[in-house]
């Protein structure tokens, strides 16, 4: 196996997306109680270990519905490069999910003491459905990515679970429903992430696949893109106005301007110059997320 074209399937610039959510709910259970380092680190293994499983898994996808093909917008990686065979990939893949279910395991011990009792269950019930998630975006005989469903799953699982799931498993079981807000905020921002891959890649997608972006057209998906956006800073500055009042949960605002500068250049590009500005909503997230975070930690240390 070429292990630089495994790397480079594994599109390590997508891990601040998946981390950030993560990270927000960690730091929102840590202002709020005593949370263990080592939950901590093996939720975010486990997280790490979930994306790079659904990018190895969309990629092959992908490769054996013909969707990716040397004419794709996006980037060339390990399959369509001819760099790795699909052997390869299956063994990668099978790889992923055995540390998919190890750290996953390992976390669920770490946060509850035990695999056994309804907590722990439910949590692995979770992780198990996370793993199938990942891996039938584009895999399987009926994927959701090809039925323009991605969107709604990204929102879960990126959104809702990353944050109000890291909540849920280090504060050891406790819920607070006012996290619908930011983990919807997350979640909006990562669908944002998708309909930007998506809109740049409408020419080479539409001839077998259906996404939100083709069947709103360009215009229109760059018109949802603008309100998803603006639908997660709602989100965010509700939770803040519901929370206890404090100028520094207000900390992510700093991100706004990236935020303006993404819109604007989805607005402004088309086909693959659209490519720069996925990064960028990844970075503003993650940034977005770690600040806000933060902001609810700092009187910790007033």
């Amino acid at each position: 196996m070429n292990a630089k074209a495994a790397l480079k399937s594994m599109r390590l610039r997508t891990l601040p997306l998946s981390t950030g959510g993560v990270l927000l709910g960690i730091l929102l259970s840590v202002a709020d109680y005593k949370v263990s380092i080592l939950t901590a680190v093996l939720l975010v293994l486990t997280t790490v270990s979930l994306q790079i499983l659904s990018n190895l898994s969309n990629e092959l996808g992908d490769v054996l519905r013909g969707t990716d093909t040397a004419e794709r917008e996006g980037p060339q990686y390990g399959l369509n490069s001819g760099a790795m065979t699909i052997a390869d990939m299956k063994l990668l893949i099978g790889i992923f999910v055995g540390l998919c279910m190890a750290n996953g395991a390992l976390m669920t011990w770490s946060a509850f003491g035990t695999l056994w009792g309804l907590t722990p269950i439910m949590v692995l019930m979770l992780g198990a459905a996370a793993i199938m998630a990942a891996m039938k975006y584009t895999l399987g005989r009926n994927p959701y990515g090809y039925r323009a469903k991605g969107d709604f799953y990204v929102f879960l699982f990126f959104g809702l679970v990353a944050v109000m799931g890291a909540y849920f498993v280090c504060s050891g079981g406790a819920m607070n429903l006012k996290l619908l807000l930011p983990g919807s905020a997350i979640g909006f921002f990562s669908v944002g992430v998708l309909n930007v891959n998506n809109i740049r890649d409408m020419k080479t997608d539409a001839a077998n696949r259906v996404t939100v972006a083709i069947k709103l057209g360009e215009r229109n998906a760059k018109i949802y893109q603008s309100i998803i956006i603006g639908l997660g800073w709602v989100c965010m500055v509700v939770f803040c106005l519901l929370s206890w009042p404090d100028w520094r949960h207000w900390l992510f605002v700093l991100t706004l301007p990236l935020y303006i500068i993404h819109l604007k250049g989805v607005w402004q590009r088309t086909g693959r110059a659209l490519d720069p500005m996925l990064p960028l909503l990844v970075i503003s997230t993650f940034l977005f997320s770690l600040l806000a975070g933060i902001g609810f930690c700092m009187y910790l240390f007033a």
